[in-house]
Order: C-alpha cells, then structure tokens, then sequence
C-alpha cells in the first residue's frame, strides 16, 4: 500500500525539521502559512507566513541548545486536506528536561502546507519549560 500523498509530505516535514533543514521546510510551507502554538510562554502564538515559523523553529533550537528531538509516532489523513500527526518531542532548557507527546492539525492546499495548530500533552509542563 502506498502512503497518501499529504502523510508523505507531512513525515518530509519532521525529517527536516529533525535535520534543521530550513530551505526544504520552506518549500512545504505556502507562503501566508500560519502556526499556532498554544501555551502563554515567549514562543507560543501565532506565527504567520514562512519567515515568522522558520524564525521560530530556528528559536526553538537555540532556547534548548540544539537538544530539542521530535519523533512523528503516528500520521494520518482525511484525504480532503486534512492531517493529524502525533509525536514524543524531548529537550532540555535552562537546567529543565521535557519528555511528552504532542500534536499538530495540518491543513493542506494542493502540495503545500497552510496552517498547523500545536496541540501539548501538559500545556502547564509546556508552559513551565518554555517559560
């Protein structure tokens, strides 16, 4: 059986992300794309178009000293732009660890993504390691 095409661009997406590939995260982004980190700590909200979420995820290596690990547990499709992925994310921070499972809610316009909401396991962890 062959992988729907959204999960494989999905699962590109963790790959690269997971190897700071910046320039191919880029290419699967639509321009206006926006992403939705919940939480009330200096990387939550919204984070609009290429620039705004690439800037964030470099942030996110900085903040953990390059620590940070996202591994994608589960991927799945609606067949109608939709794709929910599950994954464990890890790091440390300022002397504090994080080890939980996390979600993202992906909207897809042909082969580009267009908005990504974040979904934490403990949002008070969350808020508590990003503070």
């Amino acid at each position: 059986m062959t992988e729907h095409p959204h999960a494989a661009l999905i699962r590109k997406g963790y790959d690269a992300f997971s190897r700071g590939d910046m320039d191919t995260m880029r290419t699967l982004l639509a321009g206006d794309a926006t992403h939705h980190v919940p939480g009330s700590h200096s990387l939550s909200g919204d984070f609009k178009g290429q620039d705004a979420i690439i800037d964030m995820y470099r942030r996110l290596g900085e903040e953990t000293d390059g620590t940070l690990r996202v591994v994608p547990l589960n991927v799945l499709v609606d067949g109608r732009g939709h794709v929910v992925s599950t994954h464990r994310y890890t790091g440390e921070r300022r002397g504090r660890s994080i080890d939980a499972t996390g979600a993202l809610v992906f909207r897809i316009v042909g082969d580009k993504i267009t908005d990504l909401d974040e979904c934490v396991e403990d949002i008070d962890s969350s808020n508590e390691f990003w503070a």
